[in-house]
């Protein structure tokens, strides 16, 4: 039986899951495959503190990374400090000393993954990411083999655990952004600086994997349009809701004739959608192609034990050959295929959920609504509160299908009225194709 040897680099919480697994499970995959794979090194720079995993005597342990990259013995490196730099550097000298590469790192392959899957191919190595989105959904499985029939026309989805726990708390609890957010570190769930998740960051570098691998197209990440939910006030989920719409933090992607659509912002589904009711740190991914029509993934998108599970599975792709099969065949991973333009916000065109601050005197609904004409924005419906809040009223409505650049000029003119107080809030609206 071919034995397969393993080198971790990194032992946080996702590191520590899968040596766990490694170690632990030895006789199942005995029981399912015809190699062995074994856990033959670690390099974390805090090795010394890191106790509660009990090592085989004979397995390399440092705090250098070069003894594991510079071993003979080691087929597979696993990258998982996570970051740009060093893990760039790791994974370069990992391929170009042999080894094939499984990482989590969204960020270093949204940003550099062309030019490190180049680096792959001229070392005739391979690289492998499922971990990288997602967490257990196997979602880069998915787009790679299952749909590869398919014409990708949109993905979207909600792969941030944190913002969406804490738009689910605000929803369900009708907490505050501020007190949302607070809880979900108490549980853990954020980080104590959030600005990576609730900006929209973290989607983004998610989203800019899943659109290459859709589109089979390569991009500028920093066109990618991103805004995340720090903005988001409790009254426009209850207005919404009352509208029949669920506010989540999407990640979408879709193509058309003039270029790839791909942003990250808070969305407004239908109730009936099923991301609609994806809720807590849970994740889930809406594929839509010419053949399977709309297909949703849904699972943990983060946490120690899933994202290790997914990890291994591409250690497990890896040494039974299949990793390089398909890192070698398709066009996203190429680092060449064919490059594509990302269509400016401006350009997209969606439905508006609009909501002003208005004197409540005759004519307001009016002179508004005259201003939308103007830009060719016609109105679905209108929800004009009589509660008053600082002698202010507040006017809802949701827009047809419009265009954002002629929106965001209408809302110049709507803001200067001095029938409306402070700038007018706006969320964008998904409907179910």
């Amino acid at each position: 039986m071919k034995t397969i040897n393993v080198g971790i680099i990194g032992l946080g919480t996702v590191g520590s899951g899968v040596a766990k697994m490694l170690l632990e499970n030895p006789s199942t995959f005995a029981e399912k495959l015809d190699r062995k794979i074994v856990l033959r090194g670690i390099a974390d720079r805090s090795i010394d503190k890191k106790k509660e995993i009990k090592f085989p005597p004979d397995m390399i342990i440092t705090g250098d990374v070069d003894e594991i990259l510079n071993s003979p013995d080691i087929n597979i490196v696993v990258e998982l400090i996570g970051g740009i730099h060093p893990a760039k550097e790791i994974i370069t000298k990992g391929l170009q000393n042999g080894k094939d590469i499984v990482t989590a790192n969204k960020a270093l392959l949204a940003l550099h993954g062309s030019e490190l899957f180049q680096i792959a191919h001229s070392c005739d190595r391979s690289i492998s990411f499922e971990a990288s989105v997602g967490g257990c959904i196997p979602v880069i499985a998915a787009i790679r083999d299952n749909f590869i029939s398919n014409d990708i026309q949109h993905i979207f989805g909600i792969v941030n655990g944190t913002t969406n726990y804490v738009l689910t708390k605000m929803t369900r609890e009708h907490l505050k952004y501020e007190d949302a957010l607070r809880s979900a570190q108490e549980k853990g769930y954020a980080e104590r600086d959030p600005s990576t998740d609730v900006d929209g960051i973290d989607s983004a570098h998610k989203l800019a994997i899943l659109a290459r691998m859709g589109s089979n197209r390569d991009f500028d990440y920093d066109d990618i349009y991103v805004e995340g939910i720090s903005d988001v006030e409790l009254k426009d989920i209850y207005y919404a809701h009352e509208l029949g719409y669920t506010l989540k933090l999407l990640a979408i992607s879709k193509k058309n004739e003039n270029g790839l659509e791909i942003r990250v912002n808070p969305t407004l589904l239908p109730h009936e959608h099923p991301l609609s009711s994806v809720n807590g740190v849970f994740n889930a991914i809406c594929i839509q192609g010419n053949a399977i029509g709309e297909t949703m993934l849904y699972g943990q998108g983060a946490g120690q034990m899933p994202t290790a599970g997914a990890v291994v599975s591409d250690i497990i792709d890896v040494a039974l050959g299949r990793s390089k099969l398909t890192f070698g065949s398709i066009k996203p991973l190429s680092g060449n295929c064919e490059r594509i333009d990302v269509l400016n916000i401006s350009t997209i065109k969606t439905r508006y959920y609009l909501r002003y601050s208005v004197i409540d005197k005759p004519g307001v609904l009016a002179k508004i609504t005259g201003i939308l004409g103007n830009h060719n924005i016609s109105i679905a419906s209108v929800i004009q509160k009589e509660t008053k809040e600082n002698e202010l009223v507040p006017l809802v409505m949701m827009t047809h299908l419009a265009e954002e650049g002629n929106l965001q000029k209408a809302l110049l003119e709507i803001n200067n009225l001095d029938i409306v107080k402070g700038k007018t809030r706006f969320l964008r609206v998904e409907e179910a194709e």
